[in-house]
């Protein structure tokens, strides 16, 4: 069997995927495991939580959940374009927010969501804090929602 060029890199390409511990449902590398995907029930599961489900709907489905690393909101959508034009609304009103894959989970506390990405993977998104403004920054007090 004659070996040529393109198959000895296809070799080394798969030796070093296979070396470096590349593929699917594997540790990224960086601490953080792959993106959990699924319905909301089973995100649910994998945090083990017993969600408390506020909404039902086609395009959206949402949770209370509470486990031991603390309370949070759990959501799930029917779209990405659906999953980004809530979270873009939704950062306004503060709020540190994990993100995967047509789902987001909502913690108050940075550390919620921080234990929370340790199973579910994702990416961690901070809302806008309005609580600094005041008087000296427009004339009218904040809320801070």
């Amino acid at each position: 069997m004659k070996v040529t060029r393109p198959t000895l890199a296809a070799a080394a390409v798969a030796a070093a995927l296979v070396l470096t511990g590349c593929g699917a449902g594997e540790d990224t590398g960086s601490g953080v495991p792959v993106t959990a995907t699924g319905s909301l029930e089973r995100l649910a599961a994998e945090v083990k939580c017993t969600p408390d489900m506020q909404t039902d709907a086609d395009e959206l489905r949402q949770a209370l959940c509470r486990n031991a690393d603390g309370k949070f909101i759990l959501l799930t959508f029917a779209t990405d374009r659906g999953q980004r034009e809530w979270i873009n609304g939704a950062k306004d009103y503060g709020g540190h927010y994990l993100v995967g894959r047509k789902w987001v989970a909502v913690g108050e506390e940075t550390s919620t969501v921080t234990a929370l990405r340790n199973t579910l993977g994702g990416d961690i998104e901070e809302g806008t804090d309005h609580s600094a403004h005041g008087p000296s920054q427009g004339g009218a007090t904040h809320s801070g929602h």
